[in-house]
């Protein structure tokens, strides 16, 4: 018969608490049912579209202590930019998706936030509202060059954030509803405007 180190143990059983912590929250609800997108923005700069919005009640507590266990989390963010015609389906110019993700160092007492927009740049910071705040927003990434845009012709911003289903880590497979306990997706929100 195998033994299994002090530290395997540990990893194991630690693993197994959180995952029951987690399923029995106390009562709370498990599901952040309510995520919208708030403050959504169309604007420009000088040469590109930009895309401005912040994604409110996306974080359960359960969510949260398993982002303070150990557990990364990845919020992918939806974006379909289509221009409008009267005689013809609408005409898709761009689909894009971007990713946030955020770990947590144990060691460091420290929050990571990687998002794809940013290309290699890490936000870190201690505090978990500052963390979040990073997480549920989209802070002016480019959509689309306006050159690609014809004058006064109408347009349809199409958005949706969604929590992204990752392998759970080691010991946790064996849980199987853990899981839909943190599954958040927002509606598709849509903005229509001329340029």
């Amino acid at each position: 018969m195998r033994i299994l180190s002090r530290t395997r143990q540990f990893r194991f059983f630690s693993s197994l608490l959180l995952a029951l912590a987690l399923l029995w929250g106390g009562g709370q609800p498990a599901l952040a049912q309510n995520a919208t997108i708030e403050e959504l923005i169309v604007t420009n700069s000088s040469t590109d579209l930009l895309l401005f919005l912040t994604v409110n009640n996306a974080f359960t507590k359960q969510m949260e202590e398993g982002i303070k266990n150990g557990i990364p989390v990845t919020f992918n963010f939806y974006v379909k930019l289509e221009r409008k015609r009267n005689t013809w389906l609408n005409q898709q110019l761009v689909s894009l998706q971007f990713d946030h993700t955020l770990s947590y160092d144990t060691l460091k007492e420290e929050y990571s936030i990687v998002r794809s927009e940013t290309s290699g740049q890490t936000f870190r910071t201690k505090s978990l509202a500052e963390a979040k705040k990073a997480m549920a927003q989209l802070n002016g990434p480019p959509i689309v060059p306006l050159k690609s845009l014809l004058p006064e012709a109408g347009y349809l911003l199409r958005v949706k954030a969604k929590l992204a289903e990752k392998t759970l880590p080691l010991y946790f497979h064996y849980v199987i509803p853990f899981l839909s306990l943190w599954d958040f997706e927002t509606e598709w929100y849509t903005v229509e405007f001329r340029y």
